[in-house]
């Protein structure tokens, strides 16, 4: 007859294979010079690799993917490789006083201006 597979999840099985997928993907990642490691078009194909043999061995324990202690071992190499990729923030700041009155006055000259042009033309009805 058919083996029928345990649904449950074998966490101890999981967690002494994933090693093997870092460890892999370490060996890749020396490959690529540490200053481009934040620049993913570098080493994508190595990434897949990695990501594929975490998804392969938590299959193979029966677990699903992404589970909680196989996301935990993942953010775990995230840290050890792209801890200095963080994206800098932009930093907002107001335009210099004199840019910024002129940036409010223009369209509330230009209303005013609009305004005064419709009050004007609906007073002489005669010239339409």
């Amino acid at each position: 007859g058919a083996r029928q597979q345990s649904s449950l999840c074998n966490e101890s099985l999981m967690l002494e294979k994933l090693p093997a997928c870092g460890k892999s993907f370490e060996e890749m990642m020396k490959k690529v010079d540490s200053q481009k490691w934040c620049n993913l078009t570098e080493f994508i194909m190595y990434y897949d690799n990695f990501t594929q043999c975490t998804e392969r061995e938590a299959n193979n324990a029966s677990c699903f993917w992404p589970n909680p202690l196989a996301e935990g071992f993942i953010t775990g190499i995230h840290k050890q490789f792209f801890s200095n990729c963080t994206s800098e923030k932009v930093h907002w700041e107001d335009p210099p006083d004199e840019i910024l009155v002129t940036l409010i006055l223009i369209p509330v000259m230009l209303t005013c201006a609009m305004i005064t042009l419709v009050v004007w033309c609906s007073k002489r009805s005669d010239i339409l």
